[in-house]
């Protein structure tokens, strides 16, 4: 049962609204629009590159110059979920769970709320985007395109993922490759086909020698993060092929994630280098540069001062890297971001209720 308390009631409300990446979010964008009555209201429409339609807002009241606070509405897929994932609950622990939880829409409903109260005289921005799981499209138009949110002259950003409101400085972005092989489907029996896994082996062996190395080479590590060495992820598809079939596509998935410090060009060089010489299509999407603060940063000096805890970097990536182009930004929200991305997601409602007022000063703070 989810209890009276406003964050706790909008944030059920959120999950139960299915926001996967691969969706459109209209509907989760239109509810969180009818929370936004006495604020200017931006709306950023746009489709995404599987043609689906997104929308992402930007919401102000109050003088301009201060602070925003940023959340995405979009989810990870409801993979391996055994209880159902858009049923919100608290159980008796005292943790809400459900798909979006923890990552974001407790936080966001956290950030709405903390808007809403903002008093006369305090500036209150929300920058509410889509795809965030994905290609982070939801931001880059913001920042890109809305006219609002480049009026406000914003001073800074919390974008409020969950970090135990442990004031993030700095984390890495990523670039995203897909390399594709193509063969000839038939059955396997007849040896007329031509496999396209074969075709991609010789590109996955140079990708595992590219691997080893962020690991083992300390020019290519940054040791302000942990871990110090870059995520190289390989993911594998063939796209339904049975075991009869001779495999006609062949795709792998590759996220790259660097920080400010590592030099991307020598990945992205072994990269290019290995799928032209395996003969195989290769497709690249990039994020915006690695944000980072440093720790004498006037928005980390204030994210430390609100919270009383130390700042430090992340591992994983967040819309920042899109919205410092708007306003320098400290990633900093409520709850544990380690259950984040499985089927046990949830996230302590408590710590929710009470991210509200930390929101509400680090808003009143301009």
């Amino acid at each position: 049962m989810i209890t009276t308390d406003p964050v706790l009631r909008l944030a059920a409300d959120l999950i139960a609204i299915d926001s996967r990446s691969s969706l459109s979010n209209l509907p989760i964008a239109e509810r969180v629009e009818q929370e936004l009555k006495g604020f200017e209201v931006e709306r950023l429409d746009y489709t995404d590159g599987k043609g689906v339609s997104k929308r992402a807002l930007v919401a102000h009241k109050g003088p301009r110059g201060g602070y925003a606070l940023s959340g995405h509405m979009d989810t990870v897929p409801a993979t391996g979920w055994e209880s159902a994932p858009w049923t919100p609950r608290i159980d008796d622990a005292g943790f809400l769970h459900g798909l979006g939880s923890v990552d974001m829409k407790g936080q966001v409903a956290a950030a709405i709320i903390a808007a809403q109260r903002a008093p006369a005289g305090v500036g209150a921005t929300l920058l509410i985007t889509a795809d965030e799981e994905t290609t982070k499209q939801g931001a880059a138009i913001i920042a890109k395109q809305s006219a609002l949110a480049k009026s406000l002259g914003l001073k800074g950003i919390a974008v409020a993922e969950p970090t135990g409101l442990v004031p993030v400085r700095g984390h890495r972005s990523h670039i995203a490759f897909t390399a594709m092989a193509r063969g000839l489907q038939a059955h396997s029996s007849t040896g007329k086909g031509i496999n396209a896994n074969w075709k991609l082996l010789p590109f996955l062996a140079a990708m595992r020698a590219v691997h080893d190395e962020l690991r083992t080479n300390p020019a290519l590590q940054d040791q302000d993060y942990d871990p110090p060495f870059s995520d190289f992820n390989l993911v594998l598809d063939n796209h339904g092929t049975a075991m009869n079939v001779t495999v006609a596509k062949a795709s792998a998935f590759i996220k790259f994630r660097y920080s400010a410090k590592v030099d991307p060009q020598p990945i992205l060089h072994a990269v290019r280098q290995a799928a032209r010489e395996a003969g195989i299509e290769l497709a690249e999407q990039h994020e915006g540069f690695p944000p980072e603060l440093p720790v004498d940063h006037p928005l980390i000096a204030l994210a430390v001062a609100l919270t009383g805890k130390a700042a430090r970097t992340a591992p994983y990536g967040t819309d920042a890297s899109e919205l410092q182009a708007l306003a320098p930004c400290v990633v900093l929200g409520p709850g544990d971001i380690s259950t984040a991305h499985t089927p046990r997601e949830c996230a302590r409602a408590q710590d929710l209720v009470d991210a509200v007022p930390v929101f509400g000063r680090f808003l009143a703070s301009a």
